[in-house]
């Protein structure tokens, strides 16, 4: 039971890394290249769509990672999952301190009441996002190698 424990957790905090990876690397790229007021449109959207998602996909790796920790503690590679879990930890942190209260700023935005300054909100949005897909991947790792 433990080893499906371990590999649900691998796989949901893996695909999590993949949406938040592409959303930093591919998607955002995508909008900024788009003509007119798309690209703000597509983001007001996407934040709408990915704040209702990625609070339940960030607490349900979180909740994986803490029972994994709890039924593995006597085996190798709990330490593993422990910093893997610290770092789940940081990322919900920086989320809700960082990147959450811009986002739900931008995600109201239309061409129409949008600020002045939405675009270096949206490229600080972005710097934390970063980090954030840099914590999160180093948490991945740390599970993946717990697996060996």
């Amino acid at each position: 039971m433990l080893n499906a424990l371990e590999v649900v957790t691998v796989v949901v905090v893996g695909v999590m890394v993949g949406v938040e990876f592409s959303v930093a690397f591919v998607i955002n790229r995508i909008l900024d290249a788009l003509p007119e007021d798309s690209g703000q449109l597509g983001r007001s959207h996407g934040g709408r769509m990915l704040g209702a998602v990625m609070p339940v996909w960030y607490i349900t790796s979180l909740v994986l990672v803490g029972v994994w920790v709890v039924a593995g503690w006597h085996r190798p590679g709990a330490g593993l999952v422990v910093t893997a879990g610290v770092l789940l930890i940081l990322s919900v942190v920086m989320s809700l301190l960082l990147l959450v209260p811009i986002n739900n700023r931008g995600k109201t935005w239309t061409p129409e009441n949008r600020p002045a300054d939405w675009k270096e909100q949206m490229n600080r949005w972005e710097r934390y996002h970063y980090v954030r897909v840099a914590v999160i991947i180093a948490a991945f790792a740390l599970l993946a190698a717990a697996l060996t």
